[in-house]
């Protein structure tokens, strides 16, 4: 009866077949594509269904293949030749063709559109499944993953009024039973066929027999990919099985490999593993260690593609000019200044000298903790470049600190001879032609603004150096807005008081060489740090009260603006109205995101000359602006903050001498809040506490305008990974020096690789 059936099948099969062939192998004979068809009636001849996988997506001649080879099966003659190696998939195939049609909206729910995606869909977790424990051996209340064949299955209800329970006897390899229960899931019953094998996942119950309340569960089916191995879990959707997930991966491994390796001529110097064989291991490792070398080499690639974008997004390796260094004018500058300079200052003035006689340009950020002493070496850097007949220009995020660094310029560089303008936007037109002739004539050797800098009519003679001070508050929009200034490309210099740990300024600076301020100049005292509960919240305003009363100036910030319903938080505006009350005879002034930018620059101005003596905010105070009398800052709902912007904040008081102090409101006082947040009464080092910040909260957005276009990191790892950024970022640089547009046969890989990165975050074009 088998046989006679299996003949009906065949005939059935045969005539659409063969229809199809006469009519060109247009995949119209049957509504809803051949495949289709061939997956429903082929399911006893495998070969057959083999070769109809992806016809759809298929050229005509490999459909005509494809056709006869079937047909040929199927009239009893013998197995079809196997496909010609360019029928192999490649990367940029359809993933449609590793699934059966009623499959194919399952990996467009996941994003996985090509062959690509699907061997870059990395598995979020791993589970050892070599030896999976019997039914004797699990332990009470404890979790357990087993293997068990299904004996039978029942749903019933319980006395309980709705409570549906489904119940599947099951026995192990060894014979021993147990019932697996799911609550409230009728659904299960028709996912699970009595004498199939499930791996199943759950919490055990040793009560009058054992029972398994289960979490998750698969149907190993035939295959051999969910037991006896390392087996990975994929990030997934409901309704989409691990074990369908698996099965596409496999076949994608089976039938995209062996690719060429996008670093084959580097891959042995850096000790790496081999691009195909890393892909096969990530997925379905043999043991820890090709798990381990899989995801070295596969991360390895992440960072290179990501250091190599930053790179060609700021034009490669851009030739500049070369400035004269003589020793006798470092000296001549170090001696005109009014402190002795720390280690740390001269170690980067080196470095920034060295960058400065270099033909190439100059791209750097100079990392430094509040207080740091960033603004003389950005003098330093501007110093050299007027030395050499050049100008420089200083460009700041708002009026007020622009204005500081002009009177800090003017107090370092007017000793020596260098004249230094200020261009801001609230000045008189008058006032902006005047500065704007001084510039464009070269009289004004250095140029201090805001965005004025880079307005309409702004020029200069001869723009050598542009340092951009906190671009994070511009983006790398504006920066390339002021280069643009300079006849030839100028040499950069980007500051940042926000501590950022090294392997996130190498990913988010991509671009620039890294400079870090460590050392505090000596005199500087740490500000005193103090986390209280809420419910002791009062003891900070009594604080605050006093200080105020020894003429000293407070800061109180709060994370929101107005009143949220959905978040218990203290708002800037309730807590100004509250302060009023509680602190009365204070002074008070309120500022936040939603005032007009001049009327924000018109109050912090006014507690700078001290019209206020408590300044209640959100965090738009001005990050480097001196305020000499502030001596402490109160941070309601501190948890709410990341421990670098607490640290940021912190360094707010404290600027003009006197003893700074910080006092963190928590408002959710759990054990793991306060214990985060003790970190800063424990540490004043911004680097470490970046660091520490990194690995309990990761990385978040990499950065606004900058990062617009790059992907999300799928396997990095920023709190560990420095030693490989550093690696990767080395190679790419080597890359582009010796190919800048990656044209040479050997990185026609790389190139493949980068463009295709580029396209799926919605670039087209990257070289």
């Amino acid at each position: 009866m088998e046989s006679v059936t299996q003949e009906e099948l065949k005939a059935r099969l045969l005539k659409p077949l063969l229809r199809e062939l006469k009519d060109g192998a247009q995949d119209r004979v049957v509504v809803g594509g051949l495949e289709a068809l061939v997956e429903n009636l082929a399911r006893p001849f495998p070969e057959i269904r083999r070769l109809f996988q992806g016809y759809g997506e298929k050229p005509p001649e490999e459909r005509r293949r494809a056709l006869e080879a079937a047909i040929r099966l199927l009239q009893g003659e013998e197995a079809p030749d196997p496909p010609p190696p360019q029928a192999r998939l490649a990367p940029e195939d359809s993933a449609h063709r590793l699934a059966p049609p009623q499959s194919r909206k399952k990996l467009s729910e996941l994003g996985l559109r090509t062959v690509r995606d699907i061997l870059h869909h990395y598995p979020r977790r791993y589970e050892d499944r070599r030896t999976l424990p019997g039914v004797r051996f699990l332990e009470d209340g404890k979790k357990a993953t087993l293997q068990v064949k299904v004996l039978a299955k029942e749903l019933t209800k319980t006395p309980r009024k709705g409570m549906q329970l489904v119940q599947v006897k099951a026995q192990d390899a060894w014979g021993w039973r147990l019932t697996l229960v799911w609550f409230n899931q009728p659904w299960v019953l028709s996912q699970i066929e009595v004498g199939s094998t499930l791996i199943v996942t759950g919490r055990v119950e040793r009560r009058g027999g054992v029972r398994l309340f289960v979490e998750h569960f698969e149907d190993e089916g035939t295959e051999s990919l969910s037991t006896g191995r390392i087996v990975p879990i994929y990030p997934a959707k409901e309704g989409i099985s691990q074990a369908f997930l698996r099965r596409t991966v496999k076949r994608a491994l089976e039938e995209a490999l062996p690719l060429p390796d996008p670093i084959a001529p580097y891959r042995e110097a850096l000790g790496l593993w081999e691009y195909s064989e890393a892909l096969r291991a990530i997925h379905f490792p043999e043991d820890e260690e090709a798990l381990k070398r899989a995801l070295l080499r596969l991360k390895f690639d992440e960072y290179l593609l990501l250091e190599l974008k930053a790179l060609l997004d700021a034009g490669g390796m851009v030739l500049g000019r070369a400035f004269r260094v003589e020793p006798s004018w470092v000296e001549e500058f170090q001696k005109s200044l009014p402190f002795p300079l720390t280690r740390a200052q001269r170690r980067v003035m080196e470095e920034i000298a060295k960058d400065m006689e270099s033909p190439r340009q100059m791209a750097r950020l100079l990392q430094g903790d509040v207080g740091s002493g960033k603004t003389v070496v950005a003098a330093f850097a501007l110093f050299l470049a007027a030395r050499n007949g050049a100008q420089g220009a200083l460009m700041a995020p708002t009026e007020i600190l622009a204005r500081q660094h002009h009177q800090n310029l003017t107090r370092y560089l007017f000793p020596l001879g260098i004249s230094v303008e200020l261009l801001l936007g609230s000045m008189t037109a008058k006032e902006k032609e005047a500065a704007t002739a001084r510039l464009r004539s070269g009289e004004a050797q250095v140029a201090v603004g805001t965005h004025a800098l880079i307005q309409e009519g702004v020029g200069f003679k001869d723009l050598g150096l542009a340092v951009v001070d906190e671009e994070h508050r511009f983006g790398v929009l504006q920066r390339r807005a002021l280069l643009k200034l300079a006849k030839a490309p100028p040499d950069v210099l980007v500051m940042s008081a926000t501590p950022i740990p090294r392997s996130l300024a190498l990913t988010l600076y991509g671009d620039l060489e890294v400079s870090v301020l460590d050392e505090m100049p000596p005199g500087r005292t740490p500000v005193k740090t103090k986390v209280l509960p809420h419910r002791l919240r009062l003891q900070a305003y009594a604080f605050a009260r006093e200080e105020v009363k020894k003429g000293h100036q407070v800061y109180v910030v709060a994370p929101a603006i107005e009143e949220n319903e959905e978040l218990d938080i203290r708002a800037a505006t309730t807590l100004y109205e509250e302060l009023k009350g509680l602190l009365p005879g204070v002074r008070l002034a309120l500022l936040h995101g939603k005032m007009p930018a001049r009327e924000k620059e018109e109050v912090m101005e006014a507690f700078r000359r001290g019209d206020y003596d408590l300044l209640v905010s959100t965090t738009v105070i001005e990050v480097g602006v001196d305020i000499p009398r502030a001596t402490l800052i109160i941070v309601e709902n501190a948890e709410r903050f990341g421990l670098a912007q607490l640290h940021q904040l912190r360094g707010r008081v404290g600027r003009g001498g006197l003893e700074g102090y910080a006092i963190f409101i928590a408002g959710e006082a759990s054990q793991k809040t306060l214990k985060r947040l003790k970190i800063l009464e424990a540490s004043t080092d911004g680097f470490y506490i970046a660091e520490m910040d990194l690995k309990l909260r990761g990385p978040g957005e990499l950065r606004g305008t900058r990062q617009s276009g790059y992907p999300e990191l799928r396997l990095g790892d920023l709190a560990e990974d420095t030693d490989i950024i550093e690696k990767a970022r080395a190679l790419a640089k080597r890359i582009l020096e010796a190919d800048p547009d990656l044209s040479r046969p050997e990185h026609q890989a790389l190139r493949r690789e980068l463009q295709a990165q580029a396209e799926r975050v919605g670039f087209r074009e990257v070289i």
